[in-house]
C-alpha cells in the first residue's frame, strides 16, 4: 500500500502549502522578468495519447530486488557491494565496456559470499545485451555523464526501473525524453542523489517541515570539492572523461548534491517549483594553474584548453518567491563542502561550519536562541533525526561510503520496491535537479541573463505530497 501522508506543522504554518491562486500571484514577478529579459520560453511538450503522470505511482511489489549494474569504475564497483548487502537484494548482472572490470566485480561479490552475477563487457553495446535479461528489476548506472541519458532510456524501454548517478542527462530535450519515457513505460527513473539521504540534510528537512525556520526564504547548496589531483590522475577517471568536460562547455556540471536537499526542504515539485535561473562563472584558472605546477609536460593534458569557470553559481527563483544559490567548483584549492544551508523568517542552519559540533553544523533559531550567537546543531540533529538513520544508521556506517548515506539510499530504494511504495525521489525531481546543467550553459551564453526552468510535472507541482519526509515503515522480511 502507498504511504499515507502524516499531518505536519508545515500544513498549519502555510510555509509549504501552495494553491493555484497563490502560485499565480507570487509567480507574476518572475513572469514579468522573463518577458522583459529573455527570449520566448520553449513550450511544454504535450503528453502523447495514453501517456500518464508517474506522480504518486507506487512500485509493484517485488519479493526480492534484482539489480543490474552498468559501469564498474570507482563508483559502480563500490556500490555493487552496497546493493548486495541490502536485505532482499542481489546483484544479478554487472557490465562494463572493460570486461576485466566486470570479472573483478563478480569475483569480489562471490568472495563476499554473494551469488556470482553474470558478466557483460568488451563492447559499447554490451549493456544492451544485459538489459535483455529477465532477472533484472532495477538497473543502476554509474558510467561517465555522456552515457547516462541513452543507457537510462534503454533500460526503461527494456522494462526496468532505473537509478542513475548524477546527472541523469545533460540536455533539456534529454531530460524531457526521460520524463516522457517513464510515463509511457510506467517505470520509475530516479537520480542516485545520495546527499538527499545525508543525516544532516534529512534533519534539516524535518526541521523545515516542522516550521522551526518559519517561512523559508532562501537556501544555499553546492558541490565544492578540490578534484584537481584526481582529474589529472591517469587511473582515477577512465580516459580522463571528467577532466575533458572542462574543455567542452561552461556549465554547472554537478551542483545537484547541494541543490537537491535544499529543494526537498522547500517542497520543490510538492507545493513550489523552480522557475528562473541565472548563472555566473569565474575565469577558468584552477586546472591550468595546477597543471603548470604539478603535471609533467609529457602529459596529454597539455594539449587541452580549459573553458569551464572554476566557480559556477546558479541563482534560482521559485514560484513562491524563494531563492536558491547553487554552486559548483572542483578546480580550486579548498576543503570539501556541500554548503547545505537553509534560512527563513525564524532562523537559519549552516552545514560544514567547523564549529564545536560532532554534526559539523551550526544553527540559530528563535525563540530558542538570542544574542547573535551560533549554536551547535548536535542537539537538533538528535531531536529531528530521520527515521531511516534511527533504523539503519549502524548498518549504513558498516556497509556504505560517504558517511553511510550511500547505503541509506540503497536500503530505502530496495525497501520501496519490495514494499510497493511510492518513490521518495521521482523522475520529475530528478529532471528538475539536473536542469541547471543545460540551463547554466544557456544563461552564461547570454551573459548571465535569466532563463526559464521547465515545469517537468506539467502543473502537478501545486499539490503537496510526500517525498523524502517519509513515514516510518519496515523492510519486508526476507523469505
Amino acid at each position: 500500500m502507498p504511504e499515507i501522508p502524516a499531518v505536519s506543522r508545515r500544513l498549519l504554518l502555510g510555509g509549504a502549502l501552495a494553491t493555484g491562486a497563490l502560485a499565480a500571484g507570487v509567480g507574476s514577478a518572475q513572469a514579468a522578468l522573463l518577458a522583459q529579459d529573455t527570449a520566448a520560453p520553449a513550450p511544454t511538450p504535450r503528453r502523447r495519447p495514453g501517456q500518464r503522470s508517474m506522480i504518486d505511482v507506487p512500485y509493484d511489489v517485488h519479493r526480492a530486488v534484482r539489480v543490474g549494474v552498468i559501469g564498474l569504475g570507482n563508483r559502480g564497483s563500490g556500490m555493487s557491494r552496497g546493493w548486495s548487502a541490502v536485505p532482499g537484494c542481489m546483484v544479478t548482472a554487472v557490465c562494463d565496456i572493460r570486461a576485466d572490470r566486470a570479472k573483478r566485480t563478480a569475483d569480489r561479490l562471490a568472495a563476499d559470499g554473494k551469488p556470482r552475477p553474470a558478466e557483460y563487457g568488451g563492447a559499447d553495446e554490451s549493456y544492451a545485451q544485459m538489459l535483455r535479461r529477465d532477472d533484472i528489476d532495477l538497473v543502476y548506472i554509474a558510467t561517465p555523464w555522456e552515457f547516462h541519458y541513452r543507457q537510462g532510456k534503454d533500460a526503461l524501454l527494456a522494462g526496468k526501473h532505473v537509478i542513475v548517478e548524477l546527472p541523469i542527462a545533460t540536455e533539456l530535450d534529454e531530460l524531457w525524453d526521460l520524463v516522457d519515457t517513464c510515463e509511457r513505460t510506467r517505470r520509475h527513473l530516479m537520480l542516485a542523489e545520495n546527499c538527499s539521504y545525508g543525516r544532516n540534510e534529512l534533519a534539516m528537512l524535518k526541521m523545515a517541515h516542522e516550521g522551526l525556520f518559519g517561512d523559508i526564504t532562501n537556501g544555499h547548496g553546492g558541490y565544492l570539492h578540490d578534484l584537481r589531483a584526481l582529474l589529472f590522475s591517469d587511473t582515477y577517471y577512465t580516459d580522463a572523461w571528467r577532466r575533458l568536460w572542462h574543455t567542452r562547455s561552461t556549465a554547472s556540471f554537478y551542483a545537484m548534491h547541494g541543490l537537491a536537499p535544499v529543494a526537498a526542504a522547500m517542497d520543490i515539485n510538492r507545493g513550489d517549483r523552480m522557475t528562473v535561473l541565472r548563472a555566473t562563472a569565474t575565469a577558468p584558472r584552477g586546472l591550468a594553474d595546477y597543471r603548470e605546477r604539478f603535471v609533467p609536460r609529457s602529459h596529454p593534458s597539455w594539449n587541452e584548453t580549459y573553458v569551464n569557470g572554476d566557480l559556477v553559481t546558479c541563482l534560482i527563483d521559485t514560484e513562491k518567491g524563494r531563492v536558491i544559490r547553487a554552486e559548483h567548483d572542483v578546480s580550486s584549492p579548498r576543503p570539501y563542502s556541500r554548503i547545505n544551508s537553509l534560512a527563513g523568517s525564524r532562523g537559519i542552519f549552516e552545514d560544514y561550519a567547523g564549529v564545536m559540533a560532532t554534526s559539523g553544523g551550526r544553527v540559530y533559531v528563535e525563540p530558542d536562541h538570542s544574542g547573535h550567537t551560533w549554536r551547535s546543531f548536535d542537539a537538533y540533529r538528535k531531536e529531528f533525526d530521520h527515521w531511516l538513520w534511527k533504523k539503519i544508521g549502524d548498518d549504513a556506517a558498516n556497509n556504505g561510503g560517504h558517511g553511510g548515506m550511500d547505503y541509506v539510499l540503497q536500503w530505502r530504494t530496495v525497501q520501496l520496491m519490495r514494499a510497493g511504495l511510492v518513490p521518495d525521489i521521482d523522475v520529475y525531481d530528478s529532471a528538475a535537479w539536473c536542469a541547471p546543467v543545460p540551463l547554466s550553459v544557456k544563461s552564461l551564453a547570454a551573459g548571465g541573463r535569466p532563463v526559464e526552468i521547465p515545469d517537468f510535472t506539467r502543473g502537478s507541482w501545486v499539490n503537496l505530497r510526500m517525498g523524502l519526509d517519509s513515514r516510518t515503515s519496515e523492510m519486508p522480511p526476507v523469505a
